[in-house]
């Protein structure tokens, strides 16, 4: 699993390598044009029921730990959806990959 951290918090969000490679090409296109964006997940099943979200600027410190030490290789179809939800009012949803569509 990787870990997010964001801001000054010193709690890790954890998210699936493979689904943190992916985000991390999204947030770093936005965050390099200056955008300002939110970032929502659902909670996973072990934890409390919900979602968070998060408001990502390019002033504020990111960083993204990976367990694996070799990046996987990438969905465009995943990287586009990805990219799509960040251009709306409702900012990033951290989407699950549907492999059935590509």
């Amino acid at each position: 699993m990787g870990q997010l951290f964001y801001g000054n918090n010193p709690e890790p969000i954890i998210i699936e390598d493979r689904a943190l490679a992916h985000l991390k090409v999204v947030v770093a296109t936005k965050l390099r044009r200056n955008e300002s964006f939110t970032l929502s997940w659902r909670h996973p099943a072990d934890d409390a029921p919900g979602r968070t979200t998060l408001w990502l600027h390019p002033s504020i410190p990111l960083r993204f730990i990976f367990e694996h030490p070799e990046p996987p290789e990438l969905s465009a179809q995943w990287i586009t959806r990805m990219a799509q939800s960040a251009s709306t009012s409702g900012g990033i949803t951290l989407l699950e990959e549907d492999l059935d569509g590509e």
